[in-house]
């Protein structure tokens, strides 16, 4: 996966540090003056701004049930290629057998 150029990491303290120095790139006297018609023709504008219908009749609230430690023998190619996506490889792979899991129930 690329790095974006743009993006830039920080700790939570150097973040903290640049918002007691008032440093940031975002310019919230614009965001604050910027009116309510403005914003819907702005967000009109953006290719990315579909229109997003949620059903929150489905949604379920509550913390995440606790995961248990297992050992499991994975083939060498799978597991390089999990970890080749990056941090998070046991999550997504969790994510892959949790939706099999889901269709086949």
């Amino acid at each position: 996966m690329a790095k974006d150029a743009s993006i830039r990491r920080y700790s939570a303290d150097e973040l903290a540090a640049r918002r007691r120095r008032g440093e940031g790139l975002t310019d919230w006297n614009r965001v604050d003056a910027q009116r309510d018609d403005s914003l819907e023709a702005s967000v009109a504008r953006d290719p990315d701004a579909g229109d997003v219908d949620i059903d929150w009749s489905t949604v379920e609230i509550g913390l995440p049930k606790p995961k248990r430690d297992i050992h499991m023998k994975v083939d060498a190619d799978v597991l390089e290629w999990f970890k080749a996506q990056g941090k998070g490889y046991q999550t997504r792979m969790n994510a892959i057998l949790r939706a099999f899991y889901e269709q086949r129930r």
